[in-house]
């Protein structure tokens, strides 16, 4: 198991110095000129190049990638292009808002589907088992977004009951909290919906297994076959989907770090690529691309540890 988890946490590293790569190249084709954008439209030819060799973009870029890379592997992601403030300090003002909203949201999604596909299973074809089918179909089909506004209308404007902007920012951690109720709804609601359906199609096809009729025939009592035995083997499958989902999560929160004014790194991402501030650009997209590595990489060391078969399965 030590071997397998190495391996795996090699294997997240060699992505992530790929996916690192990737995203400077595409960044860098992004139309628009840096130069340009920061310095204003009376700046100079010579202020322009002499702006682009300190950013080192008058370079081949073969040598930028290498250099770059080089400079993220010694903890150096450049200098934020307007505040002049180190990258890797702007990063670690908005990471923690994000990190809560993805827990919150995982803790949302997994919370409440995991039960209802639990529960859906073992009434299978029942007016409830339906209901929730229904409604898990519901919350797949509406986009966060829409949930993130009718939210803000519903418990905000309308009923006062949760703020509408803001993290609580210095108010204390009951004020953070209430400030990241209607967000990790707007990003987690919706994959409630996918948990419970996998979970009932997992769980419907474990109560069919032989060791479960063995459980049955030995007089075990109901709760403790369904949620001892049978859930311990139908959730593997749910934790992949949610170390997968947790990419789909970064891109719904940053549609809700906007629509709430979260101060989070999808919120710091969009306003550096409006103003084409490529250090904050490459350094938010690494961010959020090296916490994706990290969920797939703890997804698949989760699943090891639960079912070693699904270790065997990878090698």
């Amino acid at each position: 198991m030590f071997g397998y988890i190495l391996r795996r946490i090699a294997l997240g590293c060699a992505v992530l110095l790929l996916a690192i790569s990737t995203l400077y190249v595409i960044v860098q084709a992004a139309p628009g000129d840096p130069a340009s954008a920061m310095l204003g439209p009376k700046a100079t030819p010579a202020i322009k190049a002499a702006f682009a060799e300190k950013l080192g973009l008058d370079k081949p870029m073969p040598v930028q990638i290498v250099r770059y890379v080089g400079s993220v592997l010694s903890g150096d992601l450049g200098t934020d292009l307007r505040s002049r403030r180190p990258v890797t300090e702007v990063l670690a003002a908005h990471a923690p808002y994000t990190v809560e909203l993805i827990l919150a949201s995982l803790l949302i999604a997994a919370g409440l589907g995991i039960p209802l596909g639990c529960a859906a299973a073992v009434r299978r074809n029942s007016l409830f088992d339906q209901a929730i089918g229904l409604l898990s179909v519901s919350l797949i089909s509406v986009p966060p977004v829409i949930i993130a506004i009718y939210g803000m209308l519903l418990f905000s404007a309308a009923l006062g009951w949760l703020p509408a902007i803001g993290a609580g920012v210095g108010e204390g951690l009951g004020s953070r909290l209430h400030h990241l109720i209607l967000p990790a709804i707007a990003v987690g609601i919706g994959w409630v919906g996918y948990i419970a359906r996998l979970v009932r199609a997992s769980m419907i096809e474990v109560l069919s297994a032989n060791y479960i009729r063995n459980a049955r025939a030995f007089g075990l009592p109901e709760l403790r076959i369904v949620y001892r035995y049978a859930l311990r083997t139908a959730v593997a499958p749910t934790i992949t989907v949610l170390g997968v989902g947790v990419g789909y999560m970064l891109g719904s929160a940053v549609f809700a770090e906007i629509v709430f004014a979260r101060p989070g790194i999808g919120k710091l991402m969009y306003d550096a690529v409006i103003l084409r501030n490529y250090p904050v650009t490459l350094g938010a997209v690494l961010a959020a691309t090296a916490l994706l590595v990290a969920a797939t990489t703890l997804a698949d060391i989760l699943n090891a540890l639960i079912d070693p078969r699904f270790k065997e399965s990878r090698e």
